[in-house]
């Protein structure tokens, strides 16, 4: 039977196909085939070996776009836990994101990886490349997919098979070897040419290409304070046992989940105690609080939090809104698709902020700026002034820059930096991305309190990541301290806010492989009852309920 397809981004080719089928491998030339390491078809994300047997409009994706980068990277991991199979049989491992935008291995059963080590999974990964053996798409049973990691030593992998809701699981075969990344790979390992290994601390990191880079593996640049919030986040997971999904639904129903989410709250309650207690012992000195973070942190709960904690040690403050300080629209500098870039730090009037804040710490009164976000016209604010050990505390995505804040002199601020830095896994080689995260978050808060679709969310994601990487994240390290907002049961709660959301997107939504990837991730996730959400929890941010809501 005769089908019509319409290749988009490749010479723009239109063609009837007579034939019952044609992999999309075949649809390109053959010098082009190396190029591009998946495709979506009508939307929906394909590796390049499906056969496509009906109409369809499909996109050839380089590594310029996030989901083939995606791809790569989980290809990666494969090829890595397959040469770490080859060449050390019973070594264990863990792989998370970690700093310099890049994956981190740690072992689990020996002390570190030698530099002998390190070189010879290079070596043996690099040799894989060159006998380009395919991958191979395999369905099994749940019993078969328990018996395959059993022979392979994969015990963390049976796990969570028991919360699995399909009956079967799609492995890739590759020269004999089997593994389940949880996702569509590369055709084969002759695609992965582009990796950078070293190592780290007493690990190894393994750099990929990344999207944002336009396909290219970014410099590695060390990020200490960040990769001590990220072990920190691995030891307390791991100290109460719950630094996986499988982990986290048996915990809670070992304990139930009014524990649950106390024990997680109860680490948020000290960590606001410990820069209480760090901002009281240097009191006399610090007159501006900075806090920054990326999108959907839990930034303003976080602050109001803080002046709770910062109220109990008899210590005042006052806070000043980094929004009323945006310019004119006429006056805000273009993004590259010639629309005003909101998320600049050019958009804001730097000189008056700095002329504000200093006036206000030499005990004068200052008239305030209030910026009208519906008139998009600047207005007079309230008329204020503060005590001269009453700290003024800012929060937003450029609160760390130093050239929001250049006129306050550094031992006067306190830098917070805030972020959730989670270090869950769905095994052992399949960590949860930190954006995802992030993404789940804003999704459910934006139709809360905007009644806005998960489209709308989804279509601005890319341009909020865009504006991360160029503002914030080179600022992480000059924070005095690093708060760690991701709370171990929240997906737990999320996810039945989260989960309608996602599936009301069409499979033929440019979207959808999107909301395919966070639904895949969601679903091991048992439900929580979120009348066990304290109201003063950051989780409250998102779903409601917060009792800051009118603070």
């Amino acid at each position: 039977m005769a089908f019509d397809i319409q290749i988009e981004n490749y010479n723009n080719k239109k063609a009837t196909i007579r034939s019952k089928n044609i992999v999309l491998l075949d649809l390109l030339k053959e010098e082009d085939k190396t190029k591009y390491y998946a495709a979506r078809v009508n939307n929906r994300l394909r590796e390049l070996t499906f056969e496509v047997h009906y109409d369809a409009k499909i996109d050839f994706l380089d590594l310029s776009d996030y989901d083939a980068c995606f791809v790569y990277e989980r290809s990666l991991r494969y090829l890595f836990s397959m040469a770490c199979k080859i060449l050390y049989p019973d070594l264990k491992f863990r792989m998370s994101y970690s700093v310099s935008r890049s994956i981190q291995v740690k072992a689990l059963n020996i002390d570190g990886f030698e530099s002998e080590m390190v070189e010879n999974i290079d070596k043996k990964m690099r040799e894989i490349i060159d006998k380009n053996y395919e991958f191979k798409k395999i369905i099994a049973t749940l019993d078969e997919a328990k018996a395959i990691y059993q022979k392979f030593g994969y015990e963390d992998k049976i796990d969570i098979l028991k919360y699995r809701p399909e009956t079967s699981v799609h492995f890739y075969e590759c020269n004999g070897y089997m593994n389940y990344m949880y996702g569509i790979m590369v055709p084969s390992t002759g695609y992965l040419t582009d990796f950078k290994i070293r190592q780290y601390s007493n690990g190894i990191i393994l750099q990929y290409p990344r999207s944002e880079e336009k396909g290219k593996i970014p410099p590695f640049i060390d990020a200490p304070v960040f990769g001590k919030t990220l072990n920190e986040s691995f030891r307390w997971g791991k100290l109460i046992g719950a630094n996986s999904i499988a982990k986290i639904n048996s915990f809670k129903d070992s304990y139930g989940d009014i524990a649950f989410a106390n024990i997680c709250e109860t680490r948020h309650n000290h960590m606001l105690a410990e820069i209480g207690q760090a901002i009281e012992n240097n009191i006399e000195n610090i007159k501006l609080i900075c806090i920054a973070g990326p999108s959907s942190s839990g930034k303003t709960t976080f602050a109001n939090r803080l002046r709770i904690e910062l109220l109990s040690r008899g210590i005042k403050s006052i806070k000043v809104s980094i929004d009323d300080y945006y310019k004119l629209k006429s006056e805000i500098p273009l993004d590259s698709d010639g629309k005003p870039d909101l998320e600049s730090i050019h958009a804001l009037n730097i000189e008056r902020f700095n002329k504000d804040l200093l006036s206000l710490i030499h005990g004068k009164k200052v008239t305030l700026p209030k910026f009208n976000f519906e008139t998009g016209k600047i207005e007079e604010g309230k008329t204020i002034s503060v005590e001269p050990d009453e700290p003024i505390i800012i929060e937003g995505i450029h609160a760390l820059n130093n050239m929001l804040t250049s006129s306050i002199s550094a031992e006067q601020k306190y830098r917070i930096y805030i972020a959730p830095q989670a270090q869950i896994y769905l095994d052992d080689q399949n960590p949860m991305s930190l954006t995802d995260l992030r993404l789940l978050r804003r999704l459910v808060r934006d139709f809360k309190f905007r009644n806005a679709p998960a489209e709308e969310t989804l279509s601005m994601w890319s341009s909020v990541r865009r504006g991360e990487f160029k503002w914030i994240y080179d600022t992480q390290e000059n924070a005095d301290y690093v708060f760690n907002s991701f709370l171990q049961y929240e997906l737990c709660v999320i996810r039945k806010y989260a989960m309608p959301l996602l599936n009301k997107i069409a499979k033929d939504n440019e979207y959808f492989p999107m909301a395919e990837r966070l639904l895949r991730l969601l679903k091991y996730f048992e439900d929580m009852d979120d009348s066990v959400v304290p109201n003063n929890s950051l989780i409250r941010e998102f779903i409601g309920g917060s009792v800051y809501e009118k603070f």
